[in-house]
């Protein structure tokens, strides 16, 4: 037992603060991508080439990337032989719009509050319920990494619960599959008004790599209104975070 309570006192405050103060994130993390327009080459198209989400569109001075459909597979940073895109270490990616995703010549976020009467109600404390719609755990797995210790998602007031009456909104992962889709209405309509819908994830944006699959409905945002998109496959845990404080107008 004093073994136990040497280690646990010797690895000492182990709960990160957010945002982070030292560099915490992997030298391997691509997060928000820079794109450099001018470097662009018009008759080049490599990246859109290697694109497995067809993600990037235009050229030269137009080329953008839609966040809602990027795996972050860093293929067409490595294919693009003038550096046009580079991803970043920018986790913070949270938008309220679905057009906020595409990125074009800038690293502009737009942020945009929810309404007031909304505002007030979440405005300290968050109840969620996860709906899984058809996902492979990559993104349930890094919310459920929240409520680690090192994390303690509970201190922001963010919680999640077990059933949707309990709860302010949901957080759907999965591209939506007809198996899932009723399961996904019917949590949407217990949880009670006013209420919220986050979407986490490529797949539940866009589809992901499952888009325009006949077994799918491309995202949430075909069935229900979504409140918030937090891009990534999987978005790292701190980007979903910064995500539901956004979201709270926590920061």
């Amino acid at each position: 037992m004093f073994k136990a309570l040497y280690s646990r006192l010797k690895q000492g405050y182990r709960t990160m603060p957010f945002p982070p103060k030292n560099d915490v994130l992997s030298k391997r993390f691509a997060g928000l991508p820079c794109v450099v327009s001018e470097k662009c080459k018009e008759d080049c198209a490599k990246c859109k080439a290697v694109c497995p989400t067809d993600a990037i569109s235009g050229n030269g001075k137009d080329i953008s990337i839609d966040l809602g459909k990027c795996l972050f597979c860093t293929e067409c940073q490595r294919a693009c032989p003038t550096g046009t895109i580079n991803f970043s270490r920018e986790y913070r990616m949270a938008v309220r719009d679905r057009n906020d995703l595409l990125i074009r010549d800038t690293l502009n976020r737009y942020e945009k509050t929810l309404k007031k009467e909304i505002k007030n109600i979440f405005g300290r404390s968050l109840k969620l319920r996860q709906v899984s719609a058809g996902g492979c755990n990559a993104c349930e797995l890094d919310i459920n990494v929240l409520n680690t210790l090192s994390f303690d998602l509970g201190r922001f007031g963010i919680q999640f619960v077990a059933s949707p009456r309990h709860a302010d909104g949901i957080v759907v992962t999965g591209p939506v599959t007809k198996n899932m889709f009723l399961a996904l209405e019917k949590t949407y309509n217990a949880v009670p008004s006013p209420k919220l819908v986050i979407a986490v994830g490529a797949c539940a944006i866009s589809g992901g790599p499952y888009i325009d699959h006949t077994e799918t409905y491309n995202g949430v945002s075909s069935i229900l209104p979504v409140d918030l998109y937090i891009p990534g496959c999987p978005p790292h845990p701190l980007t979903i975070l910064d995500g539901f404080l956004k979201i709270m107008k926590a920061m």
